[in-house]
């Protein structure tokens, strides 16, 4: 039973008054609906407190743990990103060192910057077909742990934001025999070990710290997130401490309710949605195998992660957003994201067969289309759709981030900001992931790779267009 659903609408119905926040007073107003204003409450009797929880919410946590097989769960509101810096503070001192992956969310990085630490990088091998970050194998960690041995804590991603799984129980052994703790922020993998889907979760893999955000990938409300422990790496006074100062001191029981419910209904009906999830995204792949120009990247049952769908338009006719407007505009169909040379679609436990075939439906047709034109179009085999971090092309770091980000900043052409230190961020968004760091240098390569995508309609974080020039911060005194 959603037990905290079920309390809230109780409370809602009981007769008593609010003299207590928040200040609707479970009345309506406006234009949002009245069972959102009726259920909406803040820490009262009898509804736990998040931040020292003893009654329901503790038990809505400890089944939490039970369901993903962690030693200590924990309940976020803040969405992954709290639990992500409260990961990373809680396993390293100030000043200390983290082995990270390039592929990381920005939040891992705003992470590094408050707590003034150190940062290694690990650059994933990159699935060049599909322009993608792919993985990071054991040996690289090895390698890096044994050149730097101050190093305190690794960070990686799993699934990453398209879909790529790590081997986590052999990286989470690698960094054991450090003795050092494992972040696997597994944002994107809330799903994973249900129903018979065959890649576990990352708790049950090993790692000691594991963050899941619920609603990307399991029917929760946007927001509503989970971290898990396990373990005796990880110092969980300092995780409670940190977990206080990353997250509201005002938590919406309407997103822990989302939690609740959505983890009740793996629980209760999890064994048939997860078969019924399978069957009909395996028939879609498999009909979308017709596919003659657009490339679909395979689902992988142990590298792929079930949903995310990667259509490639590398030569074709069109772009990556070519492709993203045209689902939308022509078919009624919204993708999650379109990068320069492909277009992501997410599919989850909660679709209606109507998506599957709707989106089938639209692939097939564009390809068909495309085949008949019978040309080739502008983007080649070889795009500069991600940054080529081979081992000749990773950015120069000039200025650690925790000091470049606090450096005065000017604004320049992006053209003149070759050799100079980036001030901000720079990143496509979705996913935020950066692609050049406070400190790190412009290249030729980089500007380039910033202006196609500018030019391809993408998000760019951390540049100003203006009478078609592209503007970039970089530090005063660099």
């Amino acid at each position: 039973m959603e037990e905290l659903f079920e309390k809230l609408k109780e409370n809602r119905d009981s007769g008593m008054y609010p003299l207590h926040m928040p200040g609707h007073k479970r009345q309506p107003c406006g234009s949002l609906p009245a069972e959102l204003y009726g259920l909406d409450i803040t820490e009262i009797d009898g509804f736990d407190n998040l931040h020292q929880p003893e009654g329901i919410l503790l038990r809505m946590m400890q089944e939490a743990a039970g369901l993903y097989g962690a030693e200590e769960s924990f309940y976020l509101v803040n969405g992954s990103t709290a639990g992500i810096l409260s990961a990373v503070s809680a396993v390293l001192p100030r000043g200390g060192h983290i082995l990270m992956a390039r592929n990381c969310h920005k939040s891992a990085y705003h992470a590094a910057y408050l707590r003034n630490l150190r940062v290694t990088y690990l650059y994933p091998d990159l699935f060049p077909e599909f322009d993608i970050f792919d993985k990071i194998g054991p040996e690289q960690v090895q390698r890096k742990l044994e050149e730097e041995p101050d190093i305190g804590a690794v960070l990686l991603v799993s699934p990453t934001y398209e879909g790529r799984i790590q081997d986590i129980r052999a990286l989470a052994e690698t960094v054991h025999e450090k003795g050092i703790p494992l972040i696997v922020d597994e944002a994107h993998g809330a799903h994973l070990g249900f129903g018979g889907l065959p890649v576990e979760n990352s708790c049950r893999a090993g790692a000691d710290l594991v963050i899941h955000s619920v609603h990307k990938t399991l029917p929760a409300l946007t927001q509503s997130a989970l971290l898990h422990v396990n373990g005796n790496l990880v110092d969980r006074r300092k995780l409670r401490r940190f977990l206080q100062i990353y997250q509201t001191s005002s938590p919406s029981y309407l997103l822990m309710a989302g939690i609740d419910n959505a983890l009740q209904f793996v629980k209760r009906d999890g064994a048939e949605a997860f078969r019924r999830f399978e069957s009909l995204y395996d028939d879609m792949m498999r009909k979308l195998n017709a596919c003659r120009c657009l490339k679909i990247l395979p689902w992988d049952r142990k590298r792929q992660d079930i949903g995310k769908l990667v259509v490639s338009v590398k030569g074709t006719g069109i772009s990556g957003r070519g492709l993203y407007d045209l689902l939308r505009e022509r078919y009624q169909l919204q993708p999650e994201m379109a990068s320069e040379s492909f277009v992501l679609a997410m599919f989850t436990v909660n679709d209606a067969q109507e998506g599957y075939e709707r989106m089938t439906r639209a692939l097939l047709e564009i390809d068909r289309r495309l085949a008949e034109q019978g040309t080739q179009g502008t983007l080649s085999e070889k795009t500069a759709c991600v940054p080529e971090y081979g081992t000749e092309c990773q950015p120069e770091c000039a200025v650690p981030l925790p000091e470049a980000w606090d450096m005065d900043v000017t604004e320049a052409e992006l053209e003149a900001s070759i050799g100079k230190c980036a001030g901000e961020f720079v990143n496509l968004y979705p996913p935020g992931v950066p692609v050049l760091v406070p400190g790190e240098c412009f290249s030729a390569q980089l500007c380039r790779s910033v202006k196609n995508w500018v030019k391809a309609g993408l998000t760019v974080q951390g540049v100003r267009v203006q009478d078609d020039k592209i503007y970039v911060k970089i530090l005063t005194d660099r």
